[in-house]
């Protein structure tokens, strides 16, 4: 294919360090989904953000109200902890030259995060000035791995599909660019190792964005 004019990238593990326990994401919401339900419910493969949308849900068949209640709550416990991670976290230090050479080379750059925005920028706090479109969760008309995210960001930048990639450390991530119809490329700078991918089939797997760089540029895509 011809040069890319746009790469998307996901945020956290990605073009940041931030680690989130999504396992005790979910233990909390499991506590807090024993106060509204018969039994503590058990987690399932689902992300933490849509297993409590389900858990909330089945009690909001019972009674509207409580079911709002735990949904609003769970939301707070989420939020809570991924503010504390952002907290912690910081930009990878290849971050703020890879996007400003993307930008040198004519490449429209996006980010796309299933995380909110307070939590991003308190590591990126200056990212909109550095990239032409980012969608949080609480911007996204539906979050990734809906493909509406990315198509989102690439409509706010006028990018075609056919010319555009989608970068993340998470399979989520390849599976939105495939479904959204784009190039895809998997890093391992976050919690997936090289062997959660297997199957998922990403156009590029390296090591981090730095490396996803030099990769893109020898085949002559940036």
């Amino acid at each position: 294919m011809s040069k890319l004019d746009a790469i998307i990238f996901d945020f956290d593990g990605t073009l940041a360090d931030v680690s989130l326990d999504f396992d005790r994401m979910k233990i909390k919401i499991a506590a807090l989904g024993e106060v509204f339900m018969d039994e503590r419910p058990v987690p399932n493969a689902k992300p933490a953000l849509e297993w409590l949308e389900e858990l909330a849900g089945s009690v909001m068949e019972r009674d509207r109200a409580e079911g709002l209640e735990f949904l609003s709550r769970g939301r707070l416990v989420i939020t809570a902890m991924e503010l504390d991670a952002a907290r912690d976290g910081a930009l990878f230090d290849f971050t703020r030259p890879v996007l400003a050479d993307l930008e040198r080379r004519g490449i429209a750059v996006g980010v796309i995060s299933r995380n909110i925005s307070a939590a991003v920028k308190t590591v990126f706090p200056d990212i909109e000035q550095h990239t032409r479109v980012f969608i949080p969760r609480e911007d996204a008309s539906q979050v990734k791995p809906n493909p509406a995210h990315l198509h989102q960001a690439l409509s706010a930048i006028n990018a075609d599909t056919r010319s555009a990639l989608m970068v993340g450390d998470h399979p989520m991530d390849v599976e939105t660019g495939h479904r959204a119809g784009t190039l895809s490329a998997a890093v391992t700078s976050g919690s997936s190792r090289a062997t959660a991918f297997v199957g998922h089939e990403p156009d590029f797997i390296c090591a981090d964005v730095a490396a996803l760089m030099e990769e893109l540029a020898s085949v002559n895509l940036i």
